[in-house]
């Protein structure tokens, strides 16, 4: 049966449409600059890639497109043979324990937590909305960024607050690219760990937006964002965690609203923010080749923000069988992962091979020497094949339902 994975943000929709339960893909891809100037449509079809530059003015519409372009190149005869839609929705706070079936009912609930991940949660509530305006009888789900850190213990995502607080507004940490971190879980039992029962993971999924995550047997111990994705590691845009304190004189100096305070963490800050050049990784090393001063500071302090957590979670866990690099970052920059390694190798006795990592790009391969106390892996990450995975087992479960 046909599953789509719809992974929207405020300006994008990225897709998969997959023949479920196989999990084989049969074409993916993105729509970027929604709602902008000029929009980019990408397909990915046997090997093939084909794009087209247009005005893509909402998701309904991206929607729209994508449903008409798989018909025009008879990849479906109609919209009917797409069985089920799973929407990857970063938060979903202490509501959801795992994914949900779209109902008038889960997305009120998605709404009320749009506050605490407003870059996403409101596209990705919308394109659901805009999905079941184009076929109302598709059965869709929402699947979690938050889910799988449901197993953190309290003392490991409460904030050091007023108890009564915290517990009155559901102040805690939550968590986010959850069925990256699950997903690499995964892999790491089926392909490294195998038939080992017990085992310890440090995942990090770094890209603009990164969490890393600490996982023993296949659950989240621990993991770096917090309330909303503006916590954890610097990023591309987001500040992470920082002195509170910087909230309140920024505001005092700058004379800054809360929200204007907000968006500059959020939006303004990170690697963008240090740099003053751009929130793009690479853009931000070819400054630094050049000699530019902020641009090598920003790349420090990233490479050090990350190393702080792989740190703190080797401890937390009581060391580590596997450190994993994932998403955009983690996939595709040697650099990255060589000064990370390096900032580390002599606390924890890290060893990579320097000419394969530097080779290394979007695909699976062991970096570890057999000299390294740990193994270190590049691990490509499919949050949409985990999305697929949920919807095509909820749909099963309402199948089986009785009538």
């Amino acid at each position: 049966m046909l599953i789509i994975s719809i992974n929207a943000g405020s300006s994008s929709l990225k897709f998969k449409l997959y023949n479920m339960p196989r999990g084989t893909v049969i074409c993916g891809g993105l729509f970027e600059r929604i709602d902008l100037e000029s929009g980019i449509f990408t397909l990915k079809i046997n090997g093939t890639k084909e794009e087209k530059h247009l005005q893509v003015p909402s998701h309904g519409f991206a929607l729209q497109m994508l449903l008409d372009t798989l018909i025009s190149k008879k990849i479906i005869k109609s919209y009917h043979d797409i069985k089920a839609a799973g929407h990857r929705v970063v938060q979903g706070g202490s509501l959801f324990k795992r994914s949900a079936p779209i109902t008038t009912t889960s997305k009120a609930q998605v709404a009320s937590l749009i506050p605490l991940a407003p870059l996403h949660n409101e596209p990705e509530l919308n394109c659901a909305t805009a999905f079941e305006a184009i076929l109302p009888n598709l059965f869709q789900v929402f699947v979690f960024d938050t889910s799988f850190h449901q197993t953190m213990e309290e003392a490991d995502y409460l904030f050091p607050i007023p108890y009564d607080l915290a517990m009155k507004h559901q102040l805690r940490r939550y968590g986010a690219h959850g069925t990256s971190h699950q997903y690499l879980a995964k892999i790491v039992e089926q392909k490294i760990i195998r038939n080992k029962k017990s085992y310890k993971l440090i995942s990090c999924h770094i890209g603009s937006g990164a969490s890393i995550c600490a996982i023993k047997d296949g659950k989240s111990i621990a993991t770096s964002m917090g309330l909303t994705p503006l916590g954890g590691i610097m990023m591309g845009t987001r500040s992470g965690d920082m002195d509170p304190s910087v909230y309140y004189y920024l505001q005092k100096l700058e004379g800054l609203t809360n929200e204007a305070t907000f968006q500059l963490l959020n939006r303004k800050s990170g690697l963008a923010g240090v740099s003053m050049l751009s929130s793009d990784s690479r853009d931000v090393l070819e400054a630094e080749a050049r000699g530019d001063k902020n641009a090598i500071i920003a790349d420090e302090l990233f490479v050090r923000r990350s190393a702080d957590f792989i740190s703190q979670y080797y401890g937390r866990l009581g060391g580590a069988d596997v450190i994993v690099f994932s998403a955009g970052i983690g996939e595709n920059s040697p650099e990255y992962r060589e000064r990370v390694v390096r900032s580390l190798e002599e606390a924890y006795k890290l060893d990579i091979d320097l000419e394969l990592n530097k080779k290394t790009r979007g695909t699976f391969m062991k970096l570890s020497t057999p000299k390294s106390k740990v193994k270190i892996y590049v691990i490509p990450t499919d949050e949409e094949l985990m999305i697929a995975k949920d919807a095509y087992q909820l749909y099963q479960e309402q199948q089986n339902e009785p009538k």
